[in-house]
């Protein structure tokens, strides 16, 4: 017969797979799933010890896939837009007028808005700091503008995008743990997102007044980039049609899967019928990604394009979806597991007993996220697993799902890059050129969103109740 695990036996699981990814990912550098199946393991031996069987085990396992099933398949999807996009030249498009657009008059200010604009249409932040976050340094150098402040433009621009772009993974994520829609998701970030914004721009302004006003030559790599997008690729304001296709589903609430799938289909016309691609090359974009090789225009050597454009333009699919997917998937486990051995309501209980007000709830979880990026330096699971533990407590005070992952992403996400010893830290110091801790006081988005978030937590202020939401909300099927 089942009973409720005792406080320590309800903990052990926690503790375990935090020391686990602090370790084994932290130190070493392990994959994190194959250290969450074992974190699943020690929560299955004291799943058995309170009496859950294994049946019942996997059936948790299942109830909280299934939950997870219809927004993983929007991930899958979002791989699919992403290279249909690409071989369509919608992308690449949108990047070539954003570089032809830059004022190097104020320069840390640009970083900030073009790295947004080409995150938000990438859906990816590394894609942004790593092509456009490369050429606006050259910039900055050129300028003799400050590194650290343009670095941590160019880095807050990035998260920016990716926190607020229907294409990103993480932005897909945190409605997934949270149990929220990801359109509601997206709106409910502005409150957080958009005065972080607006005071970062203030800021880097006023670092531009003291920058040079003449106007300087476009460095050749930005030069180069902008020739090899134009020989790949016919330019057209059809091209526009897959992402309008999308911004009037997400304007008008219609069903995410079938928007992103019919933007996708036209793309894939697009990409036959003005961009002259075969049907295979646009199935293969579709499922492996777009990659350079697959453009056939006289006179174009795919051998000898840039690396930056490489690292641009060589992304999307569904397999593009698959490390999220797994993490997912083995965090989940993990989940279930502890879920149907009573452990979570044991914490939580014990959790409520502390928290008294909706501000306490937003600063624990604020600190529960934050606590796991330093810890696993990973953006999946500081987004996940706090997701997991703190869902059935906001149900509980009556607070809307989408509270809470909004909260997941403003300390999960853009905290991550911050933090020197995570993965995203290594790769924007690496191709930045600048240290993680220099250019960290600059990325003012990635710490203004939490603490706007407790900020709202205490106030009041953009917090919505289970209560204030209409039946057709409810009813909305979100696949």
């Amino acid at each position: 017969m089942q009973r409720k695990p005792t406080l320590l036996e309800a903990f052990i699981p926690i503790v375990a797979m935090l020391l686990l990814l602090a370790i084994g990912y932290g130190v070493y550098g392990f994959s994190p799933e194959p250290l969450l199946i074992i974190a699943s393991i020690f929560a299955g031996f004291i799943a058995l010890r309170v009496g859950v069987k294994w049946d019942e085990m996997m059936l948790g396992i299942r109830e909280k896939l299934d939950m997870a099933m219809p927004a993983i398949l929007v991930l899958i999807s979002i791989g699919i837009l992403i290279g249909t996009w690409m071989i369509s030249g919608t992308i690449p498009l949108m990047i070539y007028y954003g570089l032809e657009l830059i004022n190097p008059r104020f320069i840390v200010l640009i970083a900030f808005v073009v790295s947004a604009i080409i995150s938000i249409v990438t859906g990816t932040s590394w894609g942004s700091a790593g092509t456009v976050g490369v050429a606006l340094m050259g910039i900055a150098v050129g300028l003799g503008a400050s590194l650290p402040a343009t670095a941590g433009a160019i880095v807050a621009g990035a998260y920016f995008g990716d926190k607020l772009s229907p294409l990103s993974d993480t932005t897909n994520l945190a409605p997934i743990a949270a149990g929220s829609e990801l359109y509601e998701h997206i709106k409910h970030m502005l409150y957080t997102t958009i005065p972080a914004a607006i005071i970062s721009m203030i800021i880097y302004t006023i670092v531009g007044f003291n920058l040079p006003a003449e106007a300087v030559s476009t460095p050749e790599e930005t030069n180069a980039m902008l020739q090899t997008l134009a020989g790949m690729f016919d330019w057209n304001l059809l091209l526009l049609l897959p992402p309008v296709i999308v911004l009037y589903g997400s304007i008008t609430k219609k069903p995410t899967l079938p928007t992103i799938i019919f933007s996708s289909i036209i793309a894939g016309i697009l990409a036959k019928f003005y961009q002259g691609f075969s049907l295979t090359d646009i199935f293969a974009s579709a499922v492996t990604g777009f990659d350079v090789a697959m453009v056939n225009k006289p006179g174009f050597d795919a051998e000898g394009v840039i690396s930056e454009v490489t690292r641009l333009v060589n992304q999307g699919g569904m397999q593009s979806m698959t490390s999220v997917i797994l993490i997912a998937f083995s965090a989940f486990a993990f989940a279930g597991i502890i879920t149907k051995s009573g452990a979570l309501d044991v914490i939580m209980a014990a959790l409520l007993r502390i928290v008294k007000r909706t501000g306490d709830l937003i600063l624990s979880t604020v600190v529960s996220c934050i606590t796991m990026a330093l810890v696993t330096g990973n953006s999946y699971l500081s987004i996940i697993v706090p997701g997991e533990l703190f869902k059935n407590t906001y149900q509980k005070k009556k607070l809307h799902a989408k509270n809470l992952s909004r909260t997941l992403e403003d300390s999960g996400t853009v905290v991550v890059p911050i933090i020197p010893w995570s993965s995203a830290g290594v790769y924007m110091a690496g191709v930045l050129g600048v240290s993680t801790i220099s250019y960290a006081p600059w990325a003012i988005l990635c710490y203004l969103g939490f603490i706007f978030a407790i900020i709202l937590g205490y106030t009041g202020i953009g917090i919505e109740k289970v209560s204030e939401i209409s039946q057709e909300d409810k009813d909305r099927d979100i696949v």
